[in-house]
């Protein structure tokens, strides 16, 4: 009797991670939509508009930009340095959320 209890309270334990681990996936991705509505809805703001149309123009910060892109990747194993991008714009986003919501 003694080891079921242990079993089920073991097989308790890995099912309540596993469903903290979903959770916090979630509100990662909540964060990051967040994140992006709210950059998509500034982009377009009467103060912001105009320099954002002359960085669209300007060759070499675009350039630059996509070289700074190519050093991201999407890709499921991610090195340290996408790892940092992505918990940046995760606080980002929940910073906002919180300030929002």
């Amino acid at each position: 009797m003694k080891k079921i209890c242990l079993f089920v309270v073991i097989i308790s334990f890995f099912c309540l991670a596993e469903a903290k681990a979903q959770y916090s996936s979630q509100n990662d991705a909540k964060y990051i939509a967040t994140l992006k509505a709210v950059v998509n809805y500034k982009i377009d703001d009467k103060e912001n508009i105009k320099d954002i149309e002359a960085l669209r123009q300007n060759r070499q910060f675009n350039q630059k930009l996509q070289r700074m892109l190519d050093k991201l990747s999407n890709e499921r194993t991610k090195d340290a340095k996408n790892r940092q991008v992505l918990k940046i714009l995760e606080k980002a986003g929940e910073d906002i959320y919180k300030i929002l919501d």
